[in-house]
């Protein structure tokens, strides 16, 4: 009986090859021997366990031929006399002499989705998990399933980034879990590209490679970073502060006080509204899709800040609640009718100019209008819209953004993070993505339209021109002091922002 050989797998790989749990997610960097993992974790399972049968699942077949067919082929030595397990091409299976069976699946359009229903499998593998939206992760989970009595598992291997980013981050890297989640069930090993021995004595340049990459990419692809990826197409974003940046400009203070005050950050804790700053309301409508309302504090400086959602959602991301419009709107009166910093307010909406068309009857402009819920047209340009994002979003010299978000809009946060650039329009959103709220927020901003931040300018004073009409050194003056921006106080007292509200 010919013999497999498999060569020594790393510290990283060997705690994947023997972890027990029902979801074990490998992976988190460049260059971590993933695949590799994945492919002897199968061959394995199968050598051990006469009959189960298991499934290694791609985006696309060509990525299934490339990373996983040709090198099982060879390891096992399909086709050759000492075989280990026989190859068929016409149903993409590996049949071992002991029964055992490994499938090849690709997902990577909705009208795959079908293949998988009635598919029943011991042990799945899902490779690049990322690239697949939670949606599909729910499918592929109902598939592992059978009465063989053996357990059932599923291995999982990604990068930071993808559509997938989202869910993954949330069970495996933040360990978020919704009720019938089983925090037990769940493990994350990280393997970054120092941990492949393999690869550093056969590339040891490789390293130098991924360090010369663009930051962000750099980031995610050799240091695993969950927070910050290549492609995110809101790159200002950041729901802690940015503490790198922070130090940068001479800022010392913890994340607390940057928080508190408002800097390097956009998320930031709720507090009272000043009951002179105008409110107003951006919608996005959907139905099988999430809709999507914010409402919206203006300071006298004219910052933005979202302090209510509602959000149209199920509890699977990206699926709408579909309730027709009468019943949005009249949602939409009674928040507004009963919430302290709503009630009595003249609020200005605006909304995607689609609401106002009425071709099928009455548009659903109308009917909010019914039930006293007005919006204007937006104006729907997308790429100066997204450019009017950006420039809030972007934080001046002392970390100052002109948009920010309270911590109790939760929509908001989960999902502009996740939104990639679309690989054909590439200074667009990709409209796969969950883009309810920031296509509402694009309104908002066109109807706010501000002028990009100032850059820093360099200290070219005593090296210009202009140094031949100075009779002072600039280097000799103290700093100029730092404007402390508007606070809200209540009471003779600063808000604490520890009033918080969640619709």
């Amino acid at each position: 009986m010919p013999e497999l050989q498999i060569p020594q797998p790393s510290e990283k790989q060997q705690l994947f090859l023997t972890d027990e749990h029902k979801y074990v997610c490998f992976g988190g960097a460049r260059g971590g021997g993933k695949s590799w993992a994945l492919r002897v974790k199968a061959v394995l399972l199968c050598e051990k366990y006469p009959g189960i049968l298991c499934c290694i699942v791609r985006k696309t077949y060509p990525e299934l031929r490339a990373n996983h067919i040709r090198q099982l082929k060879a390891l096992l030595r399909c086709g050759q006399k000492d075989a280990l397990a026989r190859y068929n091409d016409s149903d993409k299976s590996l049949t071992f002499p002991n029964g055992s069976v490994i499938l090849f699946r690709y997902l990577d359009a909705e009208s795959d989705e079908d293949r998988f229903q009635g598919t029943e499998v011991d042990v799945l593998f899902l490779d690049e998990a990322t690239q697949q939206p939670e949606r599909r992760w729910n499918i592929l989970k109902a598939c592992v399933r059978g009465v063989n009595g053996y357990p059932k598992r599923i291995y999982l291997s990604c990068n930071p980034g993808g559509v997938g980013h989202e869910w993954v981050k949330r069970l495996f890297i933040d360990r978020r879990f919704k009720e019938g989640e089983n925090p037990d069930d769940y493990a994350f090993i990280q393997s970054l590209v120092t941990d492949n021995a393999a690869l550093m004595r056969e590339q040891p340049d490789y390293v130098e490679q991924l360090r010369s990459l663009p930051p962000r990419q750099r980031e995610a692809w050799l240091y695993g970073r969950w927070d910050i990826f290549e492609g995110q197409f809101f790159e200002e974003l950041r729901l802690e502060p940015d503490l790198a940046a922070a130090e940068k400009a001479g800022c010392s203070l913890s994340p607390e006080e940057l928080r508190r005050e408002h800097r390097w950050t956009h998320v930031i804790e709720p507090f009272e509204i000043d009951p002179r700053w105008k409110i107003c309301r951006s919608f996005d409508w959907g139905y099988r899709r999430p809709f999507s309302v914010g409402w919206w504090a203006v300071d006298y400086d004219g910052v933005v800040y979202r302090i209510l959602e509602l959000y149209g959602c199920t509890g699977t991301p990206n699926e709408g609640v579909k309730w027709v419009p009468e019943q949005v709107f009249r949602e939409v009166a009674r928040i507004e009718r009963e919430h302290r910093w709503l009630r009595g307010k003249r609020i200005r909406g605006v909304a995607d100019p689609a609401i106002w068309n009425a071709e099928r009857g009455e548009s659903i402009a109308e009917t909010a209008e019914k039930l006293g819920v007005y919006f204007e047209k937006g104006d729907n340009a997308r790429l100066p819209g997204w450019m009017q994002l950006h420039y809030r979003l972007s934080f001046d010299e002392q970390g100052f953004a002109r948009l920010y978000v309270f911590s109790n809009c939760r929509a908001f946060i989960r999902t502009l993070p996740t939104l990639r650039y679309d690989p054909l329009r590439p200074e667009d959103l990709d409209t796969d993505g969950e883009d309810h709220i920031a296509d509402e927020t694009r309104y908002l901003c066109m109807s706010r339209p501000v002028a990009p931040g100032q850059a820093a300018m360099p200290d070219n004073s005593n090296t210009g021109p202009l140094r031949l009409f100075l009779d002072i050194d600039e280097r000799s003056l103290p700093p100029a002091p730092r404007l402390e921006r508007m606070r809200v106080v209540r009471g003779g007292e600063e808000a604490t922002g520890k009033e918080q509200d969640n619709t």
